[in-house]
């Protein structure tokens, strides 16, 4: 009997055009390493420079202390897997560089928004989220959070 790996990608097809991605990446054994300024700045800009590569736009972004939280819309040929790839990868690699240990869980969770969501829920949920953990007590006031494409005026969307 052989052991077969559950599918949780939809057809790569979907993957495709200028669609919105609600994107969740999870450290390894829910280990809390997005505590530290330098490590999250350091992912940031790898962020950043894997968004560019890709033909992404990044809406918003939240690190958590054992979890990422992205929004971010592709162009007609981005494609968000290999983005998303592209970035664990790297990421990862200096991570285990710097530490020894890995950093990320094996896959992530992804949602494709639908024409009839509304993204600006998205963005509420995502910043929102330091509040409901009870981090801070306004989402201006977390600092491992923003957009690459709105910096801090998403705050006030």
């Amino acid at each position: 009997m052989s052991f077969q790996r559950k599918v949780n990608r939809l057809s790569r097809e979907l993957y495709r055009d200028a669609r919105l991605y609600f994107l969740t990446l999870c450290c390894l054994d829910g280990r809390q390493v997005f505590t530290d300024a330098p490590i999250v700045e350091s992912l940031l800009q790898t962020l950043k420079l894997c968004c560019q590569n890709h033909g992404f736009k990044n809406y918003v972004y939240c690190f958590m202390p054992d979890h990422l939280h992205l929004l971010v819309q592709g162009e007609e040929k981005s494609d968000p897997l290999k983005m998303v790839k592209e970035f664990k990868q790297l990421t990862g690699y200096y991570f285990k560089k710097n530490t020894g240990g890995r950093l990320w869980q094996k896959s992530y969770h992804d949602h494709i928004l639908r024409k009839e969501e509304d993204a600006e829920s998205v963005v509420r949920y995502i910043l929102e989220n330091p509040v409901r953990k009870a981090l801070v007590d306004q989402t201006e006031d977390y600092p491992f959070s923003g957009s690459l494409e709105f910096g801090k005026e998403i705050f006030k969307m």
